[in-house]
């Protein structure tokens, strides 16, 4: 009904459980999808009538993101916007592949025709287009032999209003039995992924169960926070699978860090806090040697009467801390890590204005992140950049 007004420009999103036929191997793909063979040519047909800025599609189980395709004929057609189609992989699946993509959108109807219409370098031809040729050629689509009627919630194969069993299409669960959840946030959580509360423009890298994001109001440009993508409440309470992901993020940082003559240090407060929150922050290497940064954090704990104890290297935080148990703990570069165990209050800046004060970047009107606090297209912009220089140390597009 949308396509047969004139004024119809296409949509933002469009969402369907199966893929599109001849969708194309265009993008990244681990090939075991073969593109040719599965998917639907009615949600072909539907993408071609609809034209989506964004498709997504999820039902094959994997991970693949085709190149942008036109949505008009070159000099034969006046220029439309493109088509980025992305299918996501199961939840919890075992071979960790991307089930979760976050961006950011402007509504079509908010944008002038020109800007809409701008064409990614990398943009392709319709694959659909070809394909819709051949398929008027034929009497009919063959039917129910091209794809079982299966969707996420409901089999349709079966009598209407039935669930589908708790099998998916090749009769395996769809998730892992020890794949553990992560507990639930008891109301609505600022760092939870999914949640609406998310500033998503932050977001600059997602992996399988961890996230980067930009800090708000940070102490430099590249400030980031190592966050899981389920509500867990500290590095303490996180399955082996989450830990595993973070050690990846913390030790990708590092090289990617070192790469621009700088080191970092990590931080962590599990204090008057609902969603573990890393901190991660660049030091440049002019500034201060490691010795300097961890003689900064000792000397103002010292000054605070906060006990900070030096722990052992390869030392296990679970090994010290239980779960729900307050604490504060800082990672340096060479991998010394230090621990105080929180009994009554603690200054809630506490690492922020050590990382701040003069021993170490030496920006002490920074101490608190509210009064570094920018527009949001200004962190639009930061985000941007950090995503475009941390590509080429992403492991994210190795899966």
């Amino acid at each position: 009904m949308l396509c047969s007004t004139s004024r119809f420009k296409g949509i933002d999103i469009l969402l369907t459980s199966p893929w599109p036929k001849c969708v194309g191997n265009f993008g990244n793909s681990s090939g075991e999808v073969d593109t040719k063979k599965c998917g639907s040519a009615l949600v072909s047909s539907l993408a071609t009538g609809l034209k989506p800025r964004y498709h997504f599609a999820a039902l094959e189980k994997s991970y693949y993101e085709r190149l942008p395709y036109r949505n008009h004929i070159v000099l034969q057609e006046n220029a439309q916007h493109a088509t980025r189609f992305i299918a996501l992989a199961n939840v919890g699946n075992p071979e960790k592949k991307k089930y979760l993509y976050a961006f950011s959108i402007v509504p079509m109807k908010l944008m002038d025709a020109a800007e809409l219409a701008k064409q990614p370098p990398d943009a392709t031809e319709n694959p659909y287009r070809r394909f819709g040729k051949e398929s008027t050629t034929e009497k009919q689509i063959p039917a129910p032999e091209e794809e079982s009627a299966c969707q996420f919630f409901f089999d349709l194969n079966e009598k209407q209003g039935r669930k589908r069993s708790s099998t998916g299409r090749d009769g395996k669960p769809p998730y892992p039995k020890h794949a553990r959840k992560p507990p639930q946030p008891p109301g609505s959580c600022w760092f939870c992924l999914a949640s609406p509360e998310v500033e998503k423009h932050l977001v600059v890298n997602i992996g399988t169960h961890c996230y980067l994001a930009l800090a708000k109001g940070g102490l430099s440009d590249d400030h980031v926070l190592i966050l899981p993508i389920g509500h867990y409440q500290s590095v303490v309470e996180l399955s082996a699978e989450v830990v595993e992901e973070v050690e990846k993020y913390k030790s990708t940082l590092r090289c990617f860090f070192k790469s621009r003559g700088k080191q970092c240090v990590l931080f962590e407060r599990n204090y008057k806090s609902h969603h573990l929150q890393l901190q991660v922050i660049p030091v440049p290497l002019s500034c201060c040697a490691t010795d300097d940064i961890k003689d900064a954090f000792i000397t103002q704990a010292q000054e605070q009467q906060i006990e900070l104890l030096e722990i052992p290297e390869h030392s296990d935080i679970k090994q010290i801390a239980q779960a729900g148990a307050a604490y504060f703990y800082v990672e340096l570069d060479t991998g010394e890590k230090l621990f105080h165990r929180i009994k009554k209050n603690f200054p809630l800046q506490f690492g922020r204005e050590v990382m701040a004060s003069e021993a170490i970047l030496n920006i002490p009107d920074k101490s608190d992140w509210r009064q570094c606090q920018i527009s949001k297209e200004e962190e639009e912009i930061l985000a941007q950049r950090f995503r475009k220089d941390f590509e080429p140390f992403d492991f994210t597009l190795d899966d």
